[in-house]
């Protein structure tokens, strides 16, 4: 079967020296591309002349070039709808997609949402009318990540007693992290969190707060523990850290190195097939392709040599590949929501000053609520 293909939020071409951002629209619209069973067919941004321009380069008709999705969504009725606008509107983009009752699948960027209502609130609207719905946690299809859990289930570090992590945030950046944590404990639910976190410097992306520091733990229903350590005085040396009974598995170590082990004597580096924790690496050769296309622009590197499909590929094609089999796909909504609750609870735990049992019986966004209350300070104290 052909899907149809519709993208919201396209924001501006990142060939543009002036664009910001990371032009995941443009990441989500190749991955489709590479698929013989889509065709991108309509896009909408509230800034008309970023559409046009994604339009242009993805050979999508004028007449489906849209400002406003809703209509976009009347007139075009697409299969698939991929959500690449900020978090902070999410929730209203995706369960609008969901009631118009024209689309099967919906692919979210993350994070999630900027409330923890918000995010159940997605996934109960789309189960309630038959929509696929997934996030674009695109770590669970890279090398080292899918490696690290081949070693984990075959036993070689033993029994998994704890997973560390760190990184810039907990929520942003820590997403990823987060359900990588649901991806290597096989979705087990947590029971409980307690964290702590620093905000003396305002720090707002895409529209969302973000702590400056944290320190977390949580507990799963098996009895493995997490723990977390965000922002520049994080005390990781790596991305994450998988602690068995038998041995340590360390991803994104700072030393470069995408995967390495230990068991019963010095570390080891693992073969990952190529990929770094954010995507596959070029080879000797990709390189030297790869440079010459930057010294000769009419060279058609493009053709000399394909590049390897990004995480984001192999996302998408097990999304469209999920609805195409009528089975749950690995970047399944519930997984995402498990992972972000561990994220809310955090902060959550922070306002209370003490550990806070899951399920979370909150709707709001307590970093936003603590903020805005003036009980987190936002600049450093004017010494007197």
């Amino acid at each position: 079967m052909t899907y149809t293909v519709a993208i919201v939020g396209t924001g501006a071409n990142p060939d543009n020296p002036n664009a910001d951002g990371f032009a995941m629209a443009y990441r989500h619209a190749r991955a489709y591309e590479r698929l013989d069973n889509c065709r991108i067919v309509a896009c909408a941004d509230i800034i008309t002349e970023n559409a046009r321009e994604f339009a242009d380069v993805f050979d999508i008709p004028a007449g489906n070039v849209y400002e406003d999705y809703e209509q976009m969504l009347k007139d075009v009725e697409p299969d698939i709808v991929s959500v690449c606008v900020p978090p902070v509107v999410h929730a209203d983009i995706v369960i609008g997609c969901a009631r118009s009752d024209v689309v099967q699948a919906i692919h979210c960027e993350k994070p999630m949402a900027k409330t923890w209502e918000e995010c159940r609130e997605m996934v109960r609207v789309c189960d309630e009318h038959g929509v696929q719905l997934t996030f674009n946690h695109q770590r669970r299809f890279g090398g080292p990540f899918r490696k690290a859990k081949q070693l984990l289930d075959s036993g070689e570090i033993g029994d998994l007693q704890r997973i560390d992590v760190g990184g810039p945030n907990l929520y942003d950046y820590g997403s990823h992290l987060f359900d990588m944590c649901g991806y290597f404990t096989d979705q087990t639910p947590a029971e409980w969190v307690m964290a702590q976190i620093d905000y003396s410097e305002e720090n707002l992306q895409f529209g969302v707060h973000n702590e400056n520091n944290a320190i977390a733990q949580w507990r799963y229903e098996d009895g493995v523990f997490g723990t977390a350590s965000t922002g520049d005085d994080s005390t990781m040396n790596c991305e994450m850290r998988l602690v068995g009974s038998e041995g340590t598995i360390e991803i994104g170590v700072g030393d470069g190195t995408a995967l390495r082990m230990r068991t019963d004597g010095g570390w080891k580096t693992q073969d990952t097939n190529g990929d770094s924790i954010h995507g596959p690496k070029p080879g000797l050769v990709g390189s030297a392709v790869k440079l010459a296309g930057e010294r000769l622009s009419f060279l058609p590197t493009d053709r000399l040599l394909p590049s390897a499909p990004s995480f984001i590929d192999r996302a998408i094609e097990d999304v469209v590949a999920a609805l195409d089999e009528d089975r749950k796909p690995e970047l399944a909504a519930e997984n995402a929501l498990q992972g972000t609750e561990l994220i809310f609870a955090c902060w959550e735990s922070a306002r209370r000053r003490g550990r806070v049992d899951l399920p979370l019986d909150i709707d709001s966004n307590p970093l936003e609520e603590m903020v805005n209350a003036g009980e987190i300070l936002t600049a450093p104290p004017t010494a007197e």
